[in-house]
């Protein structure tokens, strides 16, 4: 089978190439620089999403087209509109132009709780467009990522950890390599809508703890009246979009349960404790 997978440079993007290619097909990795993306796929195309012009015969004898394309932390003066509807949806009509079989999408779990959040919104849009194509769709909503939780180690490491409300908050994020397998599982299923988290539930506290443990250090978590988050989130987008637009997202999220059903074999202690080790043996001024 030939895949396509877009956002391939991302950290999800890059375990989806790896787990399909494990599989035994055929990827293609839709990348803006093919050499930040050396070795990511069987084939590298550059492209812009955002353009429709330069996807022209792209998905010609494609199979699948998987996306994990969005904006993590907007650097390069495009919105969530932009990219995470806009271009996606680009690649969308390309697909149904081209006859691609399937088109797998990567959104986030609880989705419908977070109405006035930019990203979701955007990403909502996107599934809606999806959802009204003739094309066969599999939608894979998962938690969080791993990748996500290094905040709560960054805090740990400069010596405290601050969380809204009492902590009890509960989340079962999941790391890239096993949302991948899900993904490609799911795909291959004709699975239209799966919601997807990691082996581990636990509570924001527990998380903080687990970050302190991995570091070998005390725990030092002070916890802030979660009416902060909720006066924050009224402020934030009187700010730059850049700024206001991740955090309006994640502290939306700090807000309420992430927990989808439990998937994977790593677990996000060893994970800390990995992400310590490599500190530790990384050059000085470098980053593991």
């Amino acid at each position: 089978m030939n895949v396509l997978v877009a956002g391939a440079t991302g950290y999800l993007g890059r375990y989806l190439c790896a787990e399909y290619a494990r599989r035994g097909h055929h990827v293609t990795a839709l990348v803006r620089d093919a050499a930040r993306a050396e070795g990511l796929a069987d084939l590298l195309v550059e492209a812009e999403a955002t353009r429709p012009e330069t996807l022209k015969g792209l998905m010609d004898g494609v199979d699948l087209v998987v996306s994990s394309l969005g904006i993590t932390r907007q650097a390069d003066g495009l919105g969530y509109r932009e990219v995470d509807y806009q271009a996606n949806l680009n690649l969308l009509r390309a697909a149904e132009a081209a006859g691609v079989g399937r088109f797998a999408y990567v959104h986030v779990l609880n989705a419908e709780a977070m109405a006035g959040v930019p990203l979701v919104e955007a990403k909502s849009a996107f599934v809606a467009a999806l959802h009204a194509s003739d094309m066969a769709a599999t939608v894979i909503a998962p938690t969080g990522y791993f990748s996500d939780m290094g905040e709560i180690l960054a805090m740990a490491q400069s010596g405290r950890v601050w969380l809204f409300g009492d902590g009890t908050r509960r989340l079962n994020p999941i790391h890239g390599a096993d949302l991948a397998v899900a993904t490609a599982e799911a795909t291959e299923a004709g699975r239209g809508w799966v919601e997807i988290g990691g082996p581990d539930v636990m509570t924001q506290a527990e998380i903080a703890r687990a970050a302190f443990a991995a570091l070998g250090t005390a725990p030092r978590i002070t916890y802030l009246p979660d009416v902060l988050r909720r006066a924050a989130l009224a402020l934030l987008p009187i700010l730059p979009r850049r700024i206001g637009g991740p955090a309006r997202f994640f502290l939306t999220a700090l807000g309420q349960d992430m927990v989808a059903p439990r998937f994977g074999t790593r677990h996000l202690a060893d994970h800390f404790a990995e992400l310590v080790a490599g500190s530790a043996h990384a050059p000085e001024g470098g980053h593991p």
